[in-house]
């Protein structure tokens, strides 16, 4: 199913053969869909990258379409990115305050959501702290539901921009995603990131490796059909793509390693472990990161770092995804 022939034509539309293929009104997570539809959405932001690009970064794709940001928890780069790739679609955008809404006065999220819906929304973009709040949302509405993270259950479009930024950069070399070993490297446990990335990954036929210490990397993990080790340095001469996680400090409840230091030590990204690999290794970060502690600056802001790529392949991923559900959603209902 490569290569589905996305283009975009003037008037905004984006004539693909990956509409035959996505029908979903939602994005709720990677482990749901399908390798023909992770590659509608790959391909689909292929054909949308360049509009950010032009003089006049914007096609009339969803011209009078309105895309809801509900974001429980703080996120500057998500919000940004969604709120910039509707608003390339030409669609309106609102930006939901949870401080200073009702929520604070005890309203509860269904009527928070109902009461959104009722404005006459197409998308709503949430954010929320606890794992199954998108899912649970998308059987209240039905308008489209985009999960921009969900407690520590997934992170879905990161998931697809990393994949997006991983296939764009081997490609050029003549590989495919099959051919392979990704190493995932951090606070895995409590990373929506890392299972979207995971299930993202596993699907499109790459060898995974999760590493970390045993608090935030138990070995139960590789029932899910990857690797788990806690040496990274053992695998760091093998693997292609290495993706760092931040240590998510907000979520834990306990000491997971004694300090600092020795987390740096053991399982940092620095100058010296980034010689032990393959020349051509890539290097991810989800962000925000702890520079000093998982990465050193100089491996984050190097040559073979793609981090600001993976903000640029972001905004296209976005676009792609906001296209395919509204497009769905309109379909199901009729249009207009």
């Amino acid at each position: 199913m490569r290569g589905t022939g996305s283009k975009t034509e003037g008037k905004g539309r984006v004539v693909t053969s990956v509409e035959k293929i996505w029908s979903r009104p939602h994005l709720l997570s990677i482990e749901a869909l399908s390798v023909g539809e992770i590659l509608a959405v790959l391909d689909t932001a292929s054909a949308l990258k360049e509009v950010s690009t032009r003089s006049i970064k914007k096609v009339p794709a969803l011209r009078g379409k309105v895309v809801v940001n509900l974001f429980f928890e703080d996120s500057t780069r998500t919000r940004t990115s969604f709120r910039l790739a509707a608003q390339r679609m030409s669609a309106d955008v609102v930006d939901f305050s949870v401080s200073t809404s009702s929520v604070s006065k005890g309203e509860s999220l269904a009527d928070t959501a109902r009461n959104i819906e009722a404005m006459g929304v197409d998308a709503i973009v949430i954010r929320h702290r606890s794992s199954g709040t998108a899912d649970g949302l998308s059987r209240l509405v039905a308008c489209s539901v985009i999960n921009a993270g969900d407690g520590s259950h997934e992170h879905p479009t990161q998931g697809l921009l990393d994949l997006f930024t991983i296939r764009e950069t081997f490609s050029q070399r003549g590989r495919s995603l099959s051919d392979l070993h990704i190493a995932i490297v951090g606070d895995i446990i409590h990373s929506r990131v890392a299972r979207s990335n995971l299930w993202a990954l596993t699907k499109m036929g790459a060898k995974v490796t999760l590493i970390g210490p045993s608090t935030m990397c138990p070995p139960s993990l590789s029932a899910l059909g990857v690797e788990v080790t806690h040496d990274l340095d053992a695998v760091l001469p093998h693997v292609d793509v290495i993706n760092v996680l931040r240590v998510q400090f907000e979520r834990l409840t306990s000491a997971a390693f004694p300090s600092l230091r020795e987390y740096s030590h053991l399982f940092g990204l620095s100058e010296s472990r980034l010689k032990r690999c393959k020349p051509d290794v890539l290097v991810l970060h989800p962000g925000p990161m702890n520079r000093g502690l998982e990465i050193n600056s100089a491996v984050a802001d190097g040559p073979r770092s793609a981090i600001l790529r993976q903000v640029t392949n972001g905004l296209a991923i976005r676009m792609a995804v906001l296209y395919l559900c509204i497009g769905a959603a309109s379909a199901a209902s009729g249009g207009n």
